[in-house]
């Protein structure tokens, strides 16, 4: 097992966790060339604003919070758990500039039931993450319990496997502040075989080469040929047919949102102030009025999320779910599904 390291590099000098996704193109903040620019300092990553430096920060401190949580769920769940550390870093011992940032590890003795399946672990040092999930985020994640987990953290778990050498990656969830789902990423060594030397072809022949990868989308040619030359260039046929097909189908977009404005409008105001909208006794449309409880960023915004109790120790504030969401009633435009043999 590779030694933790106590201080943080340039994050310029290696790939982290986060890298790896943006790497295999699974990133939805940054794409392999924004990356490599990063890396070679054509693109200083932007220092955070205030309100982002602030989530950041909550986020942070909310981390011991949801590992004590997910500590006390395992325990409940009858497995003995041991803290080992948090917030160690890795650096593998073959490509030192892969590295990874491990949350918190865990040795886990007891059995699982994972996505369906016994895992049983024997004193099993365990990698740890922690993740505060709110808002539209949660709908990437899947079923408790199980491996579905978004594409990009599992690249980036899988990551911290391939460089601690261990099997597992607990992921806990904090969804809400009354609980904390528990997700899993499990070692995968043909996924691990596949990433290894797309990561170190990336360094080597990218960063260190100071050769840009493939341009994945429209901004990324952008951002790799900002300036133009004031020259044309001669289109071939094939591209002069591309260029009809998108005029095409950018005046095709634009006409069907203004008919989906005009329909969603004309059934709407036929509907209302009703729920539901029906024809020979069979639902179409629903407009139902609901309950959408969401935290008020604004009232979270530098708020204190812990507090010292009477014996000095800083303790989560009490019932924060109360003291930060709102909730207000709004009306969802659905269709009805038909039921089969109707």
């Amino acid at each position: 097992m590779n030694a933790p390291i106590i201080a943080t590099p340039d994050r310029s000098t290696f790939l982290g966790g986060s890298d790896a996704a943006a790497v295999m193109g699974l990133s939805p903040w940054a794409t392999p060339v924004e990356l490599w620019q990063q890396k070679t300092g054509r693109k200083p990553k932007q220092e955070p604003d205030a309100a982002a430096l602030k989530r950041y920060e909550r986020g942070h401190r909310l981390e011991p919070f949801i590992r004590d949580m997910v500590i006390a769920k395992l325990q409940d769940q009858g497995l003995q758990v041991e803290l080992i550390t948090s917030n160690a870093r890795y650096v593998d011992p073959e490509f030192p500039f892969l590295s990874c940032e491990i949350d918190f590890e865990l040795r886990l003795t007891g059995s699982l039931e994972i996505g369906g399946r016994e895992v049983v672990f024997d004193g099993e040092h365990v990698n740890g993450d922690a993740k505060s999930v709110t808002g539209f985020a949660r709908k990437k994640w899947g079923e408790v319990d199980t491996e579905d987990v978004p594409i990009e953290y599992a690249a980036q778990f899988m990551h911290g496997l391939m460089i601690t050498g261990r099997r597992a990656c607990l992921v806990a969830a904090l969804r809400s502040f009354d609980d904390v789902d528990i997700f899993w990423t499990l070692r995968d060594d043909e996924t691990i075989a596949g990433m290894r030397p797309k990561l170190v072809s990336f360094w080597i022949d990218h960063v260190l080469a100071d050769v840009p990868p493939d341009p994945l989308k429209f901004d990324d040619i952008k951002a790799l040929f900002p300036l133009d030359d004031g020259t044309a260039v001669e289109a071939s046929q094939e591209i002069v047919d591309k260029v009809a097909r998108l005029r095409t189908i950018k005046a095709d977009i634009k006409a069907l949102e203004e008919v989906e404005e005009a329909l969603t409008f004309d059934i709407a105001e036929w509907i209302s102030p009703h729920s539901r909208l029906a024809f020979q006794g069979v639902d179409l449309m629903t407009w139902k009025g609901q309950n959408d409880t969401r935290v008020d960023q604004k009232l979270l915004e530098g708020a204190e999320l812990f507090e010292r109790n009477a014996a000095g120790d800083f303790i989560p504030i009490a019932d924060p779910k109360a003291r930060f969401s709102r909730t207000k009633v709004v009306r969802v435009l659905r269709f009805v599904t038909p039921k089969k043999g109707k």
